[in-house]
């Protein structure tokens, strides 16, 4: 199980209120390996926010199982999760006054989660706080506060501190939710930035469709379960195969543990279903094929 940083096994989650249960993962199975760049889409409601929340340690899911760098969040105490919250994830949010804080400069944003170490001198953190600022291309405006940065450059600002304790895993939620395509490309090569020179496993949820062409692979949600997930001309996977050009990908359903397998809703509206019955056989290549039934 090494090779995958997160393993999400039967994975569910309940909110409930006094007169209600909402379930908003309902069976969810997910591997992401190490040093992958890969994105979460779904519809509002799909449950991907409400999966990076679990895998960031903001929320505890209600049952089956998730660990994330071989901790099992399901048996982490509170004492464990703030530092797990500190060290093994990073979070970069799409609304920046949620990452950063407004009355330091630059240095002193990316500086502030290294202050629960005690063990590492102020000179090491604001070190390594220039390092990052730098691999994001942006250590000349190290002693800037954020009201004389552009948004694009917070958001590197951001994405430099959520790196500042050595991270296995960075969290990005909606990341370019508020900028333009030309700062949304410069955000996707940071995190490729990162990647590559600090091997830290990227995970973003969006909306944004552009984004998904261009990481390795992409995991569909729907209705609180992995539905199917495309793995494109930027993956290790399909890099280099003939006939795949840049931004191409390759679909597949993701069959459960159960054999349950759901079925893209586009396809279901080209099969032009009457009811709820599908037609199963397989071909001459052992391909299973649905189709709708025949009168």
């Amino acid at each position: 199980m090494d090779k995958y940083v997160i393993v999400a096994e039967n994975l569910v989650k309940i909110y409930k209120t006094k007169d209600l249960e909402v379930m908003a993962l309902q069976g969810l199975d997910l591997l992401i390996e190490r040093g992958e760049v890969m994105a979460i889409i779904g519809n509002s409601g799909s449950g991907k926010s409400t999966l990076l929340n679990m895998i960031g340690g903001l929320d505890k899911p209600s049952a089956g199982k998730l660990f994330v760098d071989g901790k099992d969040l399901f048996k982490m105490k509170e004492r464990d999760l703030v530092d797990y919250k500190t060290t093994t994830v990073g979070f970069v949010w799409q609304n920046n006054a949620r990452n950063l804080i407004s009355y330091l400069s630059a240095v002193e944003n990316v500086m502030m989660p290294m202050q629960f170490n005690t063990k590492r001198p102020i000179k090491y953190k604001k070190q390594r706080a220039l390092e990052l600022l730098g691999l994001m291309g942006i250590e000349k405006r190290a002693t800037h506060k954020l009201s004389q940065l552009s948004g694009g450059e917070q958001q590197r600002v951001a994405i430099a501190l959520s790196l500042a304790n050595y991270p296995s895993v960075l969290l990005a939620d909606e990341p370019t939710g508020s900028v333009d395509s030309r700062t949304s490309d410069l955000i996707l090569d940071l995190f490729r930035t990162a990647n590559k020179e600090l091997g830290t496993t990227i995970v973003i949820v969006t909306h944004d469709g552009e984004i998904s062409k261009k990481v390795g692979r992409v995991v569909a949600i729907r209705d609180g379960k992995t539905s199917s997930e495309f793995i494109t001309s930027y993956s290790d996977k399909l890099a280099g195969l003939e006939g795949f050009a840049s931004g191409e990908s390759v679909e597949y359903a993701v069959l459960d543990r159960a054999g349950r397998v759901q079925i893209p809703r586009d396809l279901l509206d080209r099969m032009g279903l009457d009811g709820n019955r599908l037609q199963i056989h397989m071909d001459e290549e052992n391909r299973v094929v649905f189709g709708a039934p025949q009168p």
